[in-house]
């Protein structure tokens, strides 16, 4: 089994499941902060639709330049799901055309000539989906806050049940 292989069935379920928190983030509430210092509810919003972006270049680039990165803006949900979609579809394309060689390959993330740290693009590309699952926590967290309901996502919430499973039986 290649490296591929192993690796697209966690990256299928974790952004099936990332869709479905993004799909339910209001528009409107684009601006709220849990906090003075935390991320908007929009940016962090933002931040998780395009980190699927971030697997298809550690897979196809040796690094990715913080520099070029444009900032944030308020973007509609519906441009979100589909900016998400967009690289999705590439980053999956991506991983599976690799070769196990690929996954080897150095990869860095830098700003100008400053190198944060280098590591094999296969280590990348776990990294970035465990860092893009960490941001969806956030998000149901802020969802929570804004109360809009919390999508099953490894299990029941208290607003959703597993699919497939009914809802358990109040005393």
């Amino acid at each position: 089994m290649s490296i591929a292989d192993t690796l697209l069935p966690e990256f299928d379920q974790e952004m099936a499941t990332t869709r479905k928190v993004i799909e339910r983030v209001p528009t409107d509430q684009g601006k709220f902060k849990p906090h003075p210092k935390s991320f908007s509810l929009g940016h962090l919003t933002q931040l998780v639709s395009t980190m699927p972006g971030w697997i298809t270049n550690a897979v196809t680039q040796t690094s990715l330049n913080l520099g070029d990165y444009p900032g944030y803006s308020y973007e509609k949900t519906d441009d979100l799901v589909k900016t998400f979609d967009k690289h999705v579809k590439e980053a999956r394309k991506a991983i599976a055309s690799a070769k196990d060689s690929d996954f080897g390959v150095p990869w860095s993330l830098r700003r100008g000539d400053q190198v944060f740290f280098t590591a094999p693009r296969g280590a990348i590309v776990r990294q970035t989906i465990n860092h893009l699952v960490h941001h969806r926590g956030q998000l149901t967290v802020y969802l929570r806050l804004v109360d809009v309901p919390v999508p099953s996502i490894y299990g029941p919430t208290a607003d959703e049940p597993m699919p497939g499973l009914s809802p358990a039986k109040k005393k």
